[in-house]
């Protein structure tokens, strides 16, 4: 089933507040595929053509409760600073370490699940070290820096209930981050 924009559930649904729950591993197939679809949907809104076709809106990253599936799963499909494709389906992420240093992005963050623009700059982890398991339910660890933290972290806080502009400071949006990396995007 091809995931589009009327899957992607908007800010407000009570399900974009939720801890979303663990997988159970090993994954079941309806699990693999629901994930697999995540992938396909980041990636068919990278193509221009596709995405025209179907009015999709280009994303690098989707968790789960954003399609209103309360659990533990997100993909990731993009190209970092250096153009390296990054390319992840993953279940029950979780940081188990991060860096001091802060990044953000000089033009923030978006959200598919977010129609309107947020401006403000979104404090994130420069460095993060994530465990998960990957499609077929087997562990990796993977450590991303820059864009591709900032992204997963995106995407884990989806899992957590959190929206990216919870993290953007309300009285000064544009306040300068001590000593972070600031990542053009």
């Amino acid at each position: 089933m091809m995931i589009t924009m009327a899957d992607i559930i908007k800010e407000g649904h009570p399900t974009l507040r939720q801890r979303a729950s663990e997988v159970t591993m090993p994954p079941t197939e309806e699990d693999k595929s629901t994930l697999s679809n995540m992938l396909e949907y980041l990636k068919n809104s990278q193509n221009p053509e596709v995405a025209a076709k179907y009015g999709l809106r280009a994303g690098i990253g989707l968790a789960a409760p954003q399609i209103n599936i309360s659990k533990r799963m997100l993909a990731i499909y993009g190209t970092d600073e250096k153009d390296k494709l990054h390319s992840y389906t993953l279940f029950n992420p979780k940081i188990v370490s991060h860096s001091v240093q802060k990044a953000y992005l000089s033009s923030g963050e978006g959200c598919l699940s977010v129609d309107r623009p947020v401006p403000g700059y979104v404090p994130r982890y420069h460095k993060v070290k994530v465990q998960a398991f990957n499609i077929d339910g087997e562990p990796v660890t993977l450590r991303l820096t820059g864009l591709m933290a900032i992204v997963i972290q995106h995407e884990i806080d989806h899992l957590n209930g959190v929206m990216f502009y919870d993290h953007i400071n309300d009285d000064q949006p544009f306040a300068e981050v001590a000593d972070a990396v600031v990542i053009e995007r």
